[in-house]
């Protein structure tokens, strides 16, 4: 399984990474992102080469 590893601290919450991910992994909630369905992360990388402020470090694999 795999999983975005996103930086509260860095994350503006504008969404970019949200509207990158394919497989629907991410959302906006209360003005930061969270990982809502990681089931179903894919570990493609994008969410973290769209974030503009470099908030998602890496993608985690268990």
């Amino acid at each position: 399984m795999a999983r975005p590893l996103i930086s509260t601290d860095d994350c503006i919450g504008c969404g970019i990474c949200v509207d990158a991910c394919p497989q629907g992994v991410l959302e906006v909630n209360g003005g930061a992102v969270e990982v809502a369905n990681e089931d179903s992360c894919i570990a493609c990388g994008e969410c973290l080469e769209e974030c503009p402020m470099g908030a998602i470090t890496e993608i985690s694999e268990d």
